[in-house]
């Protein structure tokens, strides 16, 4: 079925005003030069820093290493690299230290052994971070609303909580898009973060502040949440891992916004790291007594699985294009799991795919089982405040004059056409595709996708192309688990990747497979190595041209 006459209009006014908008940002945008080394971070030089979650807390525990030097590391890095990303908002620097030296104090009065305390604290001394939309005692909790600015957290979101009682340290919190709900994190609150590989480059949203300083080398675990791709979408953008679980397993409690109508089964919680092999581990502590519905203690055989690859959503007109060089990357995944582990990939067409924002924007909006709608986005702008009419806030923006992002205006404005219930149409498709693929994958199947049409675009790019979050969004919709995989570099330099797919509660399936492909495609780079390594070459050829 193709696009209504109206959504046609829709989407030709939206991208007409967003034109208009994007000259406007062309404009303002302060000029940079096309040296790479200027765009990206200083490479990593503490090793410590290249130590996964888990070694790191074995490594605490046999005393080879002080909680406190761990934790004093990541400090000193996040003071080198935040300047350039502004990924961290919040610090609790001077908190974290005492609790790492009574860390270091425990330990060495501990006198039940090392299976002990990894039976009781298995991240004990490890630092990680926070997306700020989530409750962390004595932080921040405003999610990017200038009306929030004074809200300060009394109480832990249980995730959090969870992580602290599993021994980990928290350093602080990290930006989000307004109210997390774009793929660009800034606010009139902390401004924009950057991307570490490309400092003109978005980190994605809304958990682009915990994807930055993960892969910038400031955070080796991190707590992000997920409605349309926020945690897949940044962990793609800056080359780390990333997991949205089974709905309903990790709490959703103590974050700003909470979710309403049916919003609740759609938006997760879960683990961003750095190394695939932490992902399961931070899903066991998140997800408390719910982690035990996942069997994540059963081993897996991938050479038993089935595999699926889908190279695109089918050509949504709303969509762009698939990259190139992500076709080429999810490729090189089919090759070498057949290579490797003697299965057969099977190549599929999914049809209802290319109505994925559609089923997204129709069940966000639906009213849940109490027959209420979800809370509107322009009255979780107002925060229970004067009343937002994006009108004249598009009008202020245009002279500087809001305290709104063009983005979350944008929203709301889009918000006043949204249908009050799906059309029949488009919820007969919803449960169609949640059909076909839950008998495609069952207990023992994963599905190979792109995580987004595009390489991490450039600052405000996205607002060309609205519905390129399709990709992840359809997920959280039918509620399946997936994990989000690094698949190395493109020529331009940035994290290519690709999503993993499984079947309800059977999140242990795609966290195996995304150790597999992190072993075989190299997993997270540090980008300052990388900006480093191609100014030398570059430096290098200028040479060799001069010399010619």
């Amino acid at each position: 079925m193709a696009l209504t006459r109206f959504e046609r209009f829709l989407a030709s006014m939206l991208r007409g005003a967003v034109g208009m908008l994007f000259a406007v940002f062309q404009l303002l945008a302060p000029r940079r030069g096309a040296d790479r080394s200027a765009r990206s971070l200083p490479p990593i030089t503490n090793p410590l820093l290249r130590v996964p979650a888990m070694r790191l807390a074995r490594m605490i525990r046999r005393r080879e290493v002080t909680s406190v030097e761990v934790v004093q590391t990541y400090i000193d890095r996040i003071q080198e690299i935040n300047p350039l990303i502004n990924a961290m908002v919040k610090d609790r620097f001077s908190l974290a230290l005492q609790e790492a030296a009574q860390v270091d104090k425990l330990i060495e009065e501990e006198t039940g052994g090392e299976d002990v305390l990894e039976d009781r604290l298995p991240l004990l001394g490890v630092p990680f971070t926070v997306k700020e939309a989530f409750s962390l005692q004595g932080m921040p909790n405003s999610t990017g609303l200038v009306s929030r600015r004074g809200v300060i957290s009394a109480t832990d979101a249980p995730p959090v909580a969870l992580l602290k009682r599993a021994g980990a340290i928290p350093l602080g919190v990290t930006n989000c898009s307004e109210l997390c709900m774009w793929l660009e994190s800034h606010n009139h609150l902390y401004g924009i973060t950057n991307n570490p590989y490309d400092l003109e480059r978005i980190p994605g949203g809304s958990s682009g502040g915990e994807g930055s300083i993960l892969g910038g080398g400031g955070s080796v675990i991190g707590v992000g949440s997920d409605v349309g791709g926020s945690i897949r979408i940044p962990a793609f953008f800056n080359g780390i891992f990333g997991h949205k679980p089974t709905s309903g397993v990790v709490s959703n409690v103590g974050q700003f916004p909470p979710a309403s109508g049916q919003q609740p089964g759609f938006l997760c919680t879960g683990p961003m790291c750095r190394y695939a092999q932490d992902l399961l581990p931070m899903l066991r502590v998140m997800g408390g007594a719910n982690a035990d519905r996942l069997s994540l203690s059963s081993e897996v055989d991938l050479k038993g699985l089935r595999f699926f690859s889908v190279p695109h959503d089918g050509g949504s007109p709303l969509v762009s294009p698939v990259d190139q060089q992500l076709v080429l990357a999810q490729r090189r995944v089919v090759e070498r799991l057949e290579a490797d582990l003697g299965v057969k990939v099977q190549q599929l067409k999914i049809p209802q795919l290319k109505y994925s924002f559609q089923i997204w924007s129709a069940m966000m909006g639906a009213p849940g089982k109490d027959g209420k709608k979800p809370t509107s986005f322009a009255e979780l702008m107002s925060d229970h405040g004067k009343k937002v009419w994006p009108l004249w806030e598009m009008a202020k923006w245009t002279v500087g004059l809001s305290k709104h992002t063009v983005a979350a205006i944008g929203l709301v404005l889009v918000e006043m056409f949204q249908r009050s219930q799906p059309t029949q149409f488009i919820l007969l498709q919803k449960e169609s595709l949640q059909k076909d693929l839950e008998e495609l994958l069952g207990t023992d199947g994963v599905l190979l996708y792109p995580s987004h049409p595009h390489l991490a675009p450039k600052h405000h790019h996205p607002l060309f192309t609205p519905f390129n979050f399709s990709y992840t969004g359809i997920f959280n919709i039918l509620g399946l688990p997936v994990t989000q995989c690094p698949l190395g570099l493109s020529v331009e330099g940035l994290p290519l990747g690709l999503q993993l797919v499984v079947g309800k509660q059977q999140d242990r399936l795609s966290l195996a497979t995304a150790v597999f492909l992190e072993k075989t495609f190299g997993g997270w780079r540090d980008p300052g190595s990388i900006a480093t390594a191609t100014t030398q070459l570059d430096t290098l050829r200028g040479t060799s041209t001069t010399k010619s």
